[in-house]
């Protein structure tokens, strides 16, 4: 059987470790689980493999209080009782339950009929047995619906990204499931290439100094949130709309608020007198 390949997005540049596991997830139908520093782009992989495959994306934002049971479906009884009230004057069949299942996002990803890109998103935000709870669903694409006595199987096995922050730990039979890649900072050379697909017209001198000038920011010990790649993009956008000469960046370091979102390492470059303005 064959499978289609990724190689890339026209805005993300993965390396090669990074192709190479997205294709055997999708080989061996299995979820991708994408672990890495906030900012390295774990969420805007899932939006590449679903252009570069030319499949929908479909997305599931995980928050603290997210249940499993939301992305498989929810049946609607308060609709059905309120249907029930004007039944006879509007001609509804309450008695058809079907009619009151919603399906979530994972739901839909299984019955729609092209197949999908799915992204599981920042899956350790939720309870810890949140992933427990999807183990049967993702290894066998399917649920069942007791209210209609139903299973509910996949159409089309969807490619399914998870990402997650590593704040909390995920079981070990979840990891099974899954295969797995850590996204590592990228290195300057490949930086570079990822400004110039998002911001292909700056300055060049400007994205040299720039860069040279965030990799010595993340570099200083202590800093309890190192800037991003997203933030560097930020970063390089502002110096650019405002004019800023590369020479005064390697300088110091305008507009360091766009970098440095804590007080506490805003304090800390004070104290190692880091230039900025």
């Amino acid at each position: 059987m064959e499978f289609d390949q990724f190689v890339g997005g026209s805005q993300y540049i993965p390396d090669e470790g990074l192709i190479a596991d997205v294709n055997a997830a999708v080989a061996l139908q299995r979820p991708l689980l994408v672990r890495g520093e906030p900012g390295t782009g774990k969420t805007m992989l899932a939006h590449a493999v679903a252009e570069g495959l030319g499949r929908p994306l479909m997305t599931w934002h995980v928050k603290s209080t997210t249940s499993a049971q939301e992305g498989l479906y929810h049946y609607d009884v308060v609709q059905r009782l309120n249907d029930a009230r004007f039944a006879e004057v509007d001609g509804i069949d309450v008695s058809d339950i079907r009619r009151y299942i919603r399906m979530g996002v994972l739901g839909r990803a299984f019955t729609v009929e092209k197949p999908v890109v799915l992204l599981i998103d920042e899956i350790d935000k939720a309870d810890v047995e949140f992933p427990n709870d999807l183990l049967r669903e993702l290894d066998e694409m399917a649920f069942h619906i007791p209210e209609i006595d139903e299973t509910v199987r996949a159409v089309n096995r969807p490619v399914t990204i998870i990402t997650s922050n590593a704040e909390k730990e995920l079981p070990d039979a979840f990891l099974r499931r899954c295969v797995f890649h850590y996204i590592r900072f990228p290195e300057p050379d490949r930086i570079k290439r990822i400004v110039n697909a998002h911001l292909p017209d700056l300055q060049e001198e400007l994205v040299t100094a720039a860069i040279e000038r965030f990799y010595g920011l993340r570099r200083i010990e202590g800093l309890r949130k190192k800037p991003s790649t997203s933030e560097l993009l930020d970063w390089l956008m502002v110096l650019s709309r405002s004019g800023a000469d590369p020479q005064e960046v390697l300088k110091r370091m305008p507009f360091l608020g766009v970098l440095v979102k804590q007080e506490r390492d805003i304090d800390l470059l004070k104290s190692r007198r880091v230039p900025w303005a």
